[in-house]
């Protein structure tokens, strides 16, 4: 650069260097090279026989990356000017034209929002995907009972189908944090220069139909500076891989012997180095373990905008690894773990006799006693001394009798054992929303309404 004589330390442009990452960028910076050369014939800024020239050498560039033969040189700064100098090399000089009327600030940001652009709408296919795993599942195994818990403690009986469309709606939700991702990146910056705009009468609604975005940036020194697109990703990448990490953590749990609950495919387990009889449900525990790392990318680029002032600064080069590792991160998460699930089988017997557990129950007889007109505090109290009763007894609630139990509480009555039933105790929770047989059904076709309507 004319501007500065001495030439760089070398540990400067090891700092300074980005192209070791941000290569990734490369066939979004040929798309946007190729309209906007489009876009300056258009503007009589170069004649169509210069467009032709830029077109074709980007052409050969892309295809070079494509059959990965391009080579990079040892001052390549970052993957766009390793673009523009490959094409000067194929094209000579006419290549240096390619730059007019645009500044690597607003070049950047525009690759980087078609790369947000772009992995948003993966992941929501991929949630898709996952949805539709959780359905099978919901399918197959609609009718077992299990425990559900709090504290992780039994609490009340569900079904299982129940729970696994618990994490279907954290999905839905997933998706729809994705679809305001692609909303988000959706204003094109190119045609901002660095900062203040440019002194060309450049056509950017063009550039925008050319690249598919749905307008262009309102002001110059927003569109250059700010990276709201790329935190929005990251945190909805972040919720999602929290979702993800939950689920995996439930099935290590369900998966261990203790609980017994479901086993998952040998494709998706390992086992141990010493210890021959282990089957480790490894997919799962990694799942949970991908979470943080993707929260932490999500952090670190908040601590980078974090009082950076307007507008272009080179912290925001910033942007980029922490990306490229979420999505990386994210999107084998999501495909590992809708095939984990589509190989996963579950216990009927194990969870049935674990949702006979009778002490669940305990609210829906604190609920008898306060339709004999009791208050409901007071019927907590009731039921809490039965239970207490029943420890100290070591007794199940069934092999109370019913004159024990009048002692108690006279409210109480031949109903209390019928109570008792975990099928009963399910089918009790006719709230909209709830596990009662008809609720789940109601909810499964509300599944598949949302589930066909992502598939259009």
């Amino acid at each position: 650069m004319a501007r500065i004589e001495s030439a760089q330390d070398n540990l400067f442009k090891a700092l300074n260097s980005s192209v070791g990452f941000d290569w990734r960028l490369a066939p979004y910076d040929i798309a946007q090279s190729v309209a906007h050369a489009r876009m300056l014939a258009k503007c009589d800024v170069v004649s169509t026989e210069e467009c032709k020239q830029l077109e074709e050498g980007l052409e050969q560039v892309g295809n070079e990356f494509e059959a990965d033969q391009f080579k990079f040189d040892a001052d390549d700064e970052d993957i766009h000017m390793a673009i523009e100098r490959r094409l000067t090399e194929i094209i000579g000089a006419v290549g240096g034209k390619l730059h007019t009327a645009r500044s690597r600030n607003d070049q950047v940001v525009t690759d980087l929002a078609m790369y947000v652009r772009g992995h948003a709408s993966a992941a929501q296919e991929q949630l898709v995907e996952i949805m539709a795993a959780l359905m099978s599942s919901v399918d197959q195994f609609k009718d077992i009972v299990m425990p559900g818990y709090t504290h992780l403690q039994r609490a009340q009986p569900v079904y299982l189908s129940h729970h696994l469309l618990a994490y279907f709606w954290m999905f839905v939700r997933d998706h729809r944090r994705m679809s305001v991702c692609e909303e988000s990146s959706s204003k094109l910056p190119l045609g901002s220069g660095a900062l203040a705009g440019v002194g060309w009468e450049v056509d950017r609604e063009f550039l925008a139909a050319e690249l598919g975005f749905a307008g262009v940036s309102e002001n110059s020194m927003d569109a250059v500076a700010s990276r709201d697109f790329v935190l929005d990703y990251l945190a909805a990448a972040a919720t999602c891989a929290t979702h993800l990490s939950r689920l995996g953590s439930e099935i290590v749990l369900w998966s261990s012997q203790e609980f017994g609950f479901c086993e998952v495919g040998d494709e998706f387990a390992s086992t141990s180095s010493i210890m021959p009889q282990k089957k480790n449900p490894d997919a799962a525990e990694l799942l949970r373990a991908k979470a943080p790392r993707i929260v932490g990318s999500l952090t670190a680029l908040h601590g980078v905008l974090h009082g950076l002032p307007l507008t272009y600064n080179k912290d925001l080069q910033e942007d980029k690894e922490g990306l490229f590792d979420a999505v990386d991160t994210l999107e084998l998460s999501l495909e590992a773990a809708a095939e984990m699930l589509r190989g996963i089988s579950f216990n009927n017997e194990s969870m049935n006799t674990a949702a006979t557990d009778e002490f669940m129950a305990a609210t829906d007889l604190a609920d008898l006693l306060v339709k004999h007109g009791v208050p409901f505090r007071e019927a907590h109290g009731i039921v809490g001394t039965v239970v207490r009763s029943a420890l100290e007894q070591k007794k199940s609630l069934s092999e109370l009798r019913l004159d024990e139990l009048q002692k108690i509480s006279e409210h109480f009555d031949e109903e209390y054992y019928e109570i008792l039933d975990a099928k009963s105790c399910v089918d009790s929770k006719v709230s909209v929303g709830g596990t009662s047989s008809k609720r789940v059904s109601e909810q499964i076709d509300l599944a598949r309404e949302a589930l066909s309507s992502f598939k259009k």
